[in-house]
């Protein structure tokens, strides 16, 4: 693996609670484990598959650019970080553009590998963001490659394979 071209910086980390349903807790950095998801996040890590393997869903991104954008177009002054339940939000990059690719997100490497599917939640946020999320504007999902941290302010890595 060679070194990656800068294309964005993490602005903010959330953890899943235990209880589904309640607010995301905002952290200053993570730890992703390979094959895991974040050690500390109540819903992805160690989860599996209807098979009994390790889940592909470990993490989930999504670009506050859209978050605002949906914000506007809802006519709302803002969406707060970590109201759309994203694990990483980022700016910078069109995570849509990514898919498919292995991307360095501060010590881990994230293999992005489909969009996110917003769920019934968003329209708790706003009434008609779940729609406006749908169609490849609501971030991905991705699986943790290689073990690392991830902290505030770090830099997101296309990685030139």
């Amino acid at each position: 693996m060679t070194n990656g071209l800068q294309v964005g910086k993490v602005v903010s980390l959330h953890l899943h609670p235990a209880t589904s349903g309640e607010p995301l807790h905002s952290v200053n950095k993570i730890r992703a484990e390979e094959g895991k998801g974040i050690v500390e996040d109540a819903r992805f890590f160690g989860r599996k598959d209807r098979k009994g393997g390790p889940s592909r869903r470990q993490i989930s991104l999504i670009a506050r650019e859209q978050i605002a954008g949906h914000a506007a177009a809802l006519a709302l002054p803002a969406i707060a970080p970590g109201a759309v339940r994203a694990n990483i939000e980022i700016e910078g990059v069109d995570l849509i553009l990514l898919l498919g690719q292995q991307v360095k997100v501060g010590g881990a490497v994230l293999l992005f590998y489909e969009p996110r599917t917003p769920c019934w939640k968003m329209d708790k946020i706003a009434p008609g963001l779940q729609k406006l999320m749908a169609s490849a504007r609501q971030g991905v999902m991705a699986q943790v490659i290689s073990s690392g941290e991830i902290r505030i302010g770090d830099a997101i890595l296309e990685l030139k394979l």
